[in-house]
Parts: C-alpha cells; sequence; structure tokens
C-alpha cells in the first residue's frame, strides 16, 4: 500500500485515475480531507491536504512511485509505501493480477 497526499481534489483525482489506467495500482482511493502540520523551509505550516491509499504488488512499486513524482505539483510529495503483510487470498490474487502489465 502506498502512501500519498495531494493539495486539492482535482489532483487526487488525477492522480488515483492515472494509476490505475496505467496499471501502477489495482486500485486508488481518495480519502476525506485531511489536516497536514509539518516543517518546510525553516516554517511551521498547516494545511488541508486529500490523503489517497494505491492498493499495488511489489514489482509495480517503483513505477508508481516515479510516476507520482512526475505528475505530483510537490516540490517533495509524500509517497510512502507499507508491506501489505497479509491479506485474503483472492482478493491479494486479484491485486496482483490487475497490476501486470498490459
Amino acid at each position: 500500500m502506498v502512501w500519498v497526499t495531494a493539495p486539492d481534489l482535482e489532483t487526487a483525482r488525477h492522480l488515483v485515475k492515472g494509476a490505475v489506467e496505467r496499471r501502477l495500482a489495482a486500485c486508488g482511493k481518495v480519502l476525506s480531507q485531511v489536516e497536514s502540520h509539518y516543517w518546510w523551509d525553516g516554517n511551521l505550516e498547516c494545511g488541508q491536504e486529500y490523503q489517497l491509499v494505491f492498493k499495488t504488488a511489489q514489482n509495480r512499486l517503483q513505477q508508481l512511485t516515479d510516476w507520482v513524482v512526475e505528475q505530483h505539483p510537490y516540490e517533495v510529495p509524500e509517497c510512502v509505501a507499507v508491506p501489505i503483510v497479509e491479506g485474503h487470498p483472492p482478493y491479494l490474487n486479484w491485486l496482483r493480477s490487475e497490476t501486470e502489465a498490459v
């Protein structure tokens, strides 16, 4: 699973739709708006963002990360992968099959 934030709904939808269309992820979700607090350029910032979650296979992770970074408007976008350790086997099989290159 890959976590990404986006500055607005248009960017969030672009990233999710584009990644799924390219089969870089089997599924992408745009979660509700979140309030983020973080340091940037020496300043404590606070802003509204959309949280995205992508479900992908290990062999597509680097391609997904590269595409998100290329498409993202942030200078340093969040793109953090968390391993799926266990899951419902039919779902995991679906995830793998949907991320195979076409």
